[in-house]
């Protein structure tokens, strides 16, 4: 009873940091979703060259897309005659950042991490895209209906992207107000399950594993980085799920850089989309795509983990230090909305 107890205060203390800056980020990524839609996005990056590598990248940045509903933007891309280059630097940034996922590393993380996360992305989503352009192009792919490699409920949820049916959907317009707080709610809803899993699961880490557990086998360098690379790449976990999970193990003694790693890998990588990144960017390129993400992902961790030494950081002294400057009374309520909102998005859908 003490584990679980232990498990769940933890949890309950992750939320309410992170809630009043998540719904920030929300608010940031209702907005962006109404200002720059996915059928935008596909507009404008539908062009080839290295200029269009560098769009993708910072393009995919802010955007609230996870890896699963990111596919059917970026088969859209290929589709409107996007260079191979730019589809790769747009499916590797854009789920390994987010508004939402930065605003949420700066409440259970620290500055560094939350600079470093969408930079690293950049830079990964470059390499990427770079390499991508060195091969042959291949022919543009839709994602037919009931195509059993879009087995991801996001990447068919949003009526505001481009779908697993193969068509662009536009949600319809009611006004501008009204569109945003859907727009809210529709990006709350895609994340809410994964995002208490991810408290869930830091619960558990903080409550059994032991406090050197980490540090002693996850401590930094190339081994602990490799490690993670396996543990990673398979699972599907999204950028805004896995941050809880990164805070719990760097208290738990994990390096930052490995932990970046993680944060890295787990949203870019899944076996669920293997196949569909097949489709996108053939066989060639979806070698090159995994290649790129888990090179720059350990070079970034390795980067990382020196800049904190250079500047004599310890990570466990500094991690949830943001969420200090809120008042008690605004996390629980922000925690408690959060709670609400997704307790009756799940009430609307029985």
């Amino acid at each position: 009873m003490g584990f679980i107890l232990d498990a769940f205060l933890f949890s309950w203390q992750l939320l309410k940091q992170a809630a009043p800056f998540f719904i920030f980020g929300l608010l940031l990524a209702g907005l962006i979703k109404i200002v720059l839609p996915p059928e935008q996005v596909a507009k404008h990056l539908g062009s080839k060259g290295l200029g269009s590598v560098v769009k993708a990248a910072l393009v995919g940045i802010p955007l609230p897309l996870c890896s699963c509903s990111v596919l059917p933007v970026a088969a859209s891309l290929k589709k409107q005659g996007a260079g191979r280059g730019a589809v790769a630097a747009f499916l590797v940034s854009t789920p390994e950042s987010g508004i939402d996922s930065m605003a949420i590393t700066w409440a259970l993380l620290d500055p560094i991490m939350t600079f470093a996360r969408p930079i690293a992305a950049f830079v990964s989503a470059a390499v990427a895209g770079l390499f991508q352009n060195m091969i042959p192009d291949v022919q543009p792919v839709i994602i037919q209906k009931g195509s059993a490699s879009c087995s991801c409920s996001c990447a068919c949820k949003s009526q505001q992207t481009i779908t697993c049916c193969g068509d662009a959907s536009k949600t319809q317009r009611h006004g501008p107000l009204r569109d945003f707080l859907y727009s809210v709610l529709e990006i709350w809803d895609d994340l809410a399950v994964w995002f208490f899993v991810g408290l869930i699961v830091a619960g558990i880490i903080a409550g059994l594993v032991p406090s050197d557990f980490f540090g002693s086998h996850l401590g930094g360098g190339i081994s602990s980085m490799l490690i993670m690379l396996v543990v990673g790449i398979p699972i599907y976990i999204c950028a805004t799920a896995s941050t809880p999970v990164a805070a719990a193990m760097i208290l738990k003694g994990m390096s930052p850089g490995t932990a970046l790693v993680f944060l890295m890998v787990g949203p870019a990588t899944n076996i669920t989309s293997m196949a569909v990144l097949f489709k996108i960017l053939g066989k060639a390129g979806a070698a090159i795509y995994l290649v790129s993400i888990a090179v720059c992902s350990i070079a970034c961790g390795l980067a990382l983990d020196w800049l904190y030494g250079f500047w004599n950081v310890e990570p466990s002294a500094i991690i949830g230090k943001a969420a200090e400057m809120v008042p008690e009374p605004v996390m629980t309520l922000s925690a408690l909305i959060l709670i609400g909102s997704f307790v009756f998005l799940r009430l609307k859908k029985a």
